[in-house]
Parts: C-alpha cells; structure tokens; sequence
C-alpha cells in the first residue's frame, strides 16, 4: 500500500465511469479460486445491482443518532434514505436466541450494570484472544435481556444520544426479520438488512452455532434465496463458506486492518493476514464462495503517520476484477473517527469536513459506505453523482 502523502483526493475522475465501473464489479462475474467463472455467477450479483450505487449503508442503524441496533435507529436509517440497514450484530442467549448487539459483552450497550439480580453474572472471558470484563449476552436468556435497555455506547463523542437512554429493549433478530417485512409493506419498496455474524468461531465453541441458527430464520421467513434482501456478512472467512452451504444470500466477508488475522485463522493456524487476503490471490478466492467484501476504509485509502489520506491502494479495482462488490466501513461525521485532513475544530463529538471525506472515497469507485449518519451519506451521494 502506498504512503506517499497526496492531493490526489482533492481530483474527483469523471461519476459515470465510476460509477459504471462499480455496477460491473457488482455484476460481474465471479470467478474461482483457479480463475474460472462459476456457472451460477450470472445471477449472483442481479439483487445486489438493484441497489444504487454508491449505496449507503446505515451502520447499526442511524447509530449516530440513536443508541445502536435499536429498533429505533434502525427506523430512523430507514426515515433518513439508507438504502440498506445493517439491522443485527449478532449474538446468541443462553437459550440459543438471536439477539441484536454489537459485542456479546453488553456492559457498554445496556443497563445491565444498574440491574442488582445480575451483578454477579459480570465475569472476564477470553474474547478471540482479548481478556474482556463484563456481562455476556450467552450467560442470559432472552426474557432476562428483555428486561434491560439500550444506551448510547460512546457517550463522549455523541452526548446527545443519552437522552435516549433506556428507552428501547434488545431486539431479537427476528423482529428484525418482521420489522423488514412491516417496513416493506408499508413503504411500498423493498427493505434491506446487513445482518453480521459476530466471534462465529468463539460461539460454536460454545455449542452456540450462529450459521445455523440464522439459516433457520431465514429459511422461515422465505428469505434464504440469492435474491433475497438480506445481505450476510462475518471476519471469519470459514463463516462465510459455511452460510454458503446452508442458504443462498449474497455473503460478504469482512476484513480488518492488513496487519490482522482472521480469528478462524488463528484457531486453524492459517498464517494468512488481511494483507494477503487482500491480494489478488487472496481476492480470487474470496470470489470462489461470497459476492462482496467490506475491507476498513484504510485498506481503501490508507493514511499516514499524521492520520491524512494518502493514494488509494489498488484494492477496488483489484476487487472489481473479480466481480467483488466493495462495502467498506465506517463514515462518521464526528471530528475524532475522519482523516486527519478533513476534521475541523478540536471537539471531540464536533462535526468535521464529513462531506469531503465522501468525496474522498466514493472518488475511490468503492460500491457502497458504511454510515452512521445516513442523511449526511445520501445527501453526499447525491452531490458526489450530480456534480
């Protein structure tokens, strides 16, 4: 990856080839690990297509308004023109339910410390690796975590969201499932979710298997096809492969700084990082078993020692040649998670230059954003395609 610092970003190439570049990449076909095109490939990336392009994904919902994967942010992603709503991190109860958190651990997303009945319940796992203190969604069941409320998880940058504090439960994913058909039902359009799959390896441990458990939904709901509106995504490549075999869903794997590894591949002792999953190898063989990827924007885009954008690596075209669709992640407005170039100001939940940091990366020919301010992203989408 290059780290030359540049302006290059500054240099906007012309939208309609961007943007025909990426519906191809969408709609490409895509090839095996050896390189040949699958036979089913004509049809893989038909529903994914249908979305617009750049697509803006709301990230837990519209969680910089709301605390997050409440039902209410995901409402409001909804209400501000998200295209799809990543509706459900998802982790599994004590008595094998699925419920919506961005982390098993549920200290910093809940109530639960202000719950005396389970203050004994908070204990120190080992999470992929990392000592973490806390209480765990799998040591409840789904009546007690019914019992707790949501609350903003990063008070420090969005104080304002505190003022919904305590107002909305812990959805199960499937009033997430219902809550998509009664969306779809009453907008007269189709809604998307982008449920993922969170420590797939840790739970099955646990003989807590998530693939299986969401299959059984899906499947229930009629909505385990190709075509389907739901769109799976996970960190663990071995996930991935294995949801393919048990439902039909356009899967995305999910890939973290270039330095790090799979937590399947550590347990496996698959030497591989993200750098290597990144390379064209590595891209051909992702393409042999899932439709998309979401790399972090720095594998996009990486930035220098000061945090400035700097060139934009070969990944999206990389990808696109492949027939991957590139849904990187997170856009937020707030000064303290942009490049260095486009924060203002020195608050730490004041806004930055968000709308140049679009440009920035949609620039990039990127198929979609994850977001945390949807309205900001349609509204950036829509200068970016109309200038």
């Amino acid at each position: 990856m290059g780290t030359q610092e540049t302006n290059e970003h500054a240099h906007i190439p012309g939208r309609r080839a961007l943007l025909g570049a990426a519906v191809l990449g969408a709609g490409g076909a895509v090839l095996g690990a050896g390189g040949t095109a699958r036979a089913d490939a004509s049809k893989e990336g038909r529903g994914l297509r249908s979305l617009p392009v750049p697509t803006i994904i709301g990230h837990r919902g519209a969680s910089g308004y709301r605390p997050e994967h409440t039902l209410a942010a995901y409402q409001l992603a909804l209400d501000m023109g998200a295209d799809i709503v990543e509706a459900g991190d998802l982790v599994p109860t004590k008595d094998g339910h699925l419920v919506c958190r961005h982390e098993p651990e549920i200290g910093g997303t809940t109530d639960v410390a202000d719950h005396p009945e389970f203050a004994a319940r908070r204990t120190t796992k080992t999470l992929d690796g990392v000592p973490t203190t806390g209480w765990f969604t799998e040591d409840f069941t789904l009546a007690e975590l019914k019992t707790l409320r949501a609350k903003e998880r990063i008070p420090a940058n969005r104080p304002h969201n505190t003022l919904y504090d305590g107002r909305w439960e812990i959805p199960t994913f499937e009033e997430v499932l219902r809550w998509q058909e009664e969306q779809t039902r009453r907008r007269g359009r189709q809604v998307w979710i982008y449920p993922e799959l969170k420590h797939p390896t840790y739970f099955r441990k646990l003989g807590l298997g998530l693939e299986e458990r969401v299959a059984k939904l899906l499947r229930a709901y009629g909505r385990h096809k190709w075509n389907s509106p739901v769109i799976l995504q996970s960190f663990e490549p071995t996930s991935i492969q294995r949801l393919g075999k048990l439902v039909d869903n356009p899967l995305v794997v999910l890939l973290s700084g270039a330095g790090t590894r799979p937590w399947d591949f550590v347990e496996s002792g698959d030497p591989r990082t993200v750098a290597d999953l990144v390379k064209p190898a590595g891209l051909r063989e992702i393409a042999s078993y899932a439709q998309g990827i979401g790399p972090t924007l720095d594998l996009v885009v990486p930035r220098d020692a000061a945090g400035r954008l700097t060139r934009p690596t070969t990944l999206v075209a990389d990808a696109h040649k492949v027939g991957l669709v590139l849904h990187p992640y997170t856009l937020r407005n707030e000064n303290p998670f942009l490049p260095a170039d486009f924060r203002r100001g020195t608050d730490a939940d004041g806004y930055g230059d968000v709308f140049g940091a679009y440009r920035a990366y949609f620039a990039t020919g990127i198929d979609g954003v994850f977001t945390d301010h949807p309205d900001t992203g349609v509204l950036a989408r829509q200068e970016f395609v109309n200038d």
